[in-house]
């Protein structure tokens, strides 16, 4: 039994049932009758995501207690403290690892010469790296901490460092939690950042954010091989990104996500036909 599948076990071990057990009715809900292997067990991806979000808070809490959660917080916390200068801080490997998967950057922890140049840009600058990157997750973890006028104040507070060690934890959870449905990471991700994309620049320049809109829409990745006017005008043309603004449009989004992601994965060939009946049945008009 997987960690995630022990801690629903926990969760709803409070339970009680009469003519069937309902623990076991969650958890074959969710698994696929506890035959889920690694491509994912759960046959329903919106339940996947209802449960999710319902037991997220719990959930955090678990796996900020897993062994291997604790041994990174506890480096980052060690690393910070012992810094006497940003460029030790951000030289530390056990510093970055927590501190850019806590800001949604985890895809990015191999390039620590990228990482350091940015986090020390000078904001004030329009021409600095931090104001020019097309991914503009960095100019965001760039201005909030800014080293380059605040200096270590800028985390070396408990606070600071509790901030980014719930986010980091919050962040392995959602990791974690593909292996319950393949994409229920992104579209937990989705739902929590959706709000901040204003324009469509700010969609495609985030990974997660991009994969979840490319495949709710049924755009091939393959845009990312045209000029960046072909990309916006094939979201553009497919969705109002005002709506990001509406928490109840971003849910069914996440959920036209993950069912498209899941017949896809799945390789019917009526792949498409399913995902339009789903979003129909849930009412998700773009």
């Amino acid at each position: 039994m997987s960690d995630s599948q022990s801690y629903l076990l926990t969760l709803y071990s409070g339970i009680t049932g009469t003519a069937s057990d309902p623990t076991s009715s969650i958890l074959n809900a969710i698994y696929g009758g506890g035959t889920a292997s690694g491509t994912g067990g759960t046959t329903d991806p919106v339940l996947a995501l209802k449960v999710a979000q319902a037991t997220e808070t719990q959930q955090v809490k678990a796996t900020a207690q897993q062994a291997s959660v604790q041994t990174a917080i506890a480096a980052f916390t060690k690393g910070v403290q012992s810094a006497t200068s940003v460029d030790q801080l951000l030289s530390n490997p056990n510093v970055m690892n927590v501190l850019l998967t806590a800001n949604g950057l985890s895809d990015q922890i191999g390039y620590t010469a990228l990482a350091k140049q940015v986090l020390t840009s000078n904001l004030s600058d329009t021409n600095s790296l931090a104001n020019t990157l097309t991914d503009t997750r960095w100019k965001t973890i760039a201005q909030t901490y800014d080293f380059h006028t605040n200096g270590l104040t800028a985390i070396k507070s408990q606070s600071v460092i509790d901030t980014i060690t719930n986010a980091y934890a919050q962040a392995q959870w959602r990791s974690n939690e593909d292996s319950v449905t393949p994409g229920l990471s992104n579209a937990l991700y989705f739902i929590a950042n959706a709000s901040k994309a204003t324009s469509v620049d700010q969609l495609l320049s985030d990974t997660n954010l991009r994969t979840v809109v490319l495949t709710a829409l049924g755009v091939p990745a393959q845009i990312a091989y045209q000029d960046l006017g072909a990309q916006e005008q094939a979201i553009t043309s497919r969705m109002d990104i005002s709506k990001l603004q509406d928490p109840a449009f971003v849910q069914q989004f996440a959920q036209r996500y993950l069912i498209a992601n899941s017949t896809s994965s799945s390789g019917s060939s009526s792949a498409t036909d399913l995902t339009t009946l789903a979003v129909q049945a849930n009412g998700i008009l773009v």
